[in-house]
């Protein structure tokens, strides 16, 4: 008899225990708080739940964020953090959101749900939230309500006519008009004139004179002017003087040509060089005597050049 009272004793204490280690039955400690009571439209705010399971759970699984359609969105993914303790599981999920209606909003999520995946404990126990309200007021003036809406807009609104789209393509066209014109014109062949170096070359010798730059003691530049306006004449008479040869090399080049008096070529290029690059004086006479000196020279190859009955002419 001792023994069976002693059996159904141990009986009971096993189904108490067995009672006791189920997932149901654990004490689950749960929190819901908003970071506000009071937003604006579209304010952000934050809501945290705060769930706190004995020490041998294995996960909290905290619930999504609300429903993208509902008038409190999720603005940001949910976020989890886990206190530090030895005797609970305690973890914190913290929401992002912002409500896009105004007035008292109550806000649902759903159950927290607590796993033991132990031998011993095993199973889930879901845990309800208790909803979350807020008030969210308008950022409206307070005059808002004297305002009159404007009229709803017609299901089909008459387009004006792009006038511009015209004008656009006018200018266009006229551009093209002138572009074609243009290279049409630059096409056309223009008739060459062509300029009697000699001819040119006198005018040159008598501009220079004109300049009165001898009574005004730029004697140097005159006689530089008149040595250049020889040196052009004589690169368009014979394409092998150009003007890059420098004055010795031209009185080289030029003793194949009999037409050009030699001595009176070296001697002014002689003495417009040293005025030039030697800085050596010129007089007013002697800056005279070089500028008739180049006009004799293009006026002696000018006659010997020409045929032998126009020069009898």
């Amino acid at each position: 008899a001792q023994f069976d009272i002693r059996a159904r004793k141990t009986c009971r204490n096993h189904r108490a225990l067995a009672a006791q280690s189920q997932p149901a039955s654990r004490p689950v400690r749960t929190g819901v708080t908003s970071s506000r009571d009071t937003v604006t439209v579209g304010e952000p705010f934050e809501i945290r739940v705060r769930v706190s399971a004995p020490a041998d759970a294995d996960t909290i699984r905290f619930p999504d964020n609300p429903d993208s359609t509902a008038t409190v969105q999720a603005r940001d993914p949910r976020t989890i953090t886990t206190s530090d303790s030895v005797q609970f599981l305690d973890q914190t999920a913290s929401y992002s959101v912002a409500a896009w209606d105004i007035g008292a909003q109550q806000i649902r999520l759903d159950d927290v749900v607590v796993v033991w995946s132990g031998t011993v404990n095993r199973g889930e126990r879901r845990v309800p939230l208790a909803p979350i309200n807020v008030f969210v007021r308008s950022v409206l003036p307070a005059d808002s309500a004297l305002r009159v809406p404007k009229p709803a807009r017609p299901l089909w609104e008459p387009k004006a006519f792009p006038w511009w789209i015209v004008a656009a393509i006018v200018a266009a066209l006229a551009l093209g008009w002138l572009a074609w014109w243009w290279l049409k014109r630059r096409r056309r062949p223009s008739a060459a004139v062509v300029v009697d170096p000699y001819a040119r070359a006198l005018r040159e010798f008598n501009r220079i004179e004109a300049m009165g730059l001898v009574d005004a003691g730029e004697r140097t530049r005159f006689a530089a002017l008149a040595v250049e306006v020889l040196r052009d004449y004589l690169a368009v008479r014979y394409p092998d003087a150009n003007l890059a040869l420098t004055s010795r090399e031209l009185v080289v080049l030029m003793r194949r040509h009999a037409s050009v008096p030699q001595e009176q070529l070296s001697r002014v290029l002689h003495e417009a060089d040293l005025a030039k690059f030697a800085g050596f004086s010129l007089q007013e006479e002697r800056a005279r005597n070089l500028s008739r000196d180049a006009r004799g020279i293009v006026e002696h190859e000018h006659t010997a050049s020409q045929p032998p009955a126009e020069a009898a002419a």
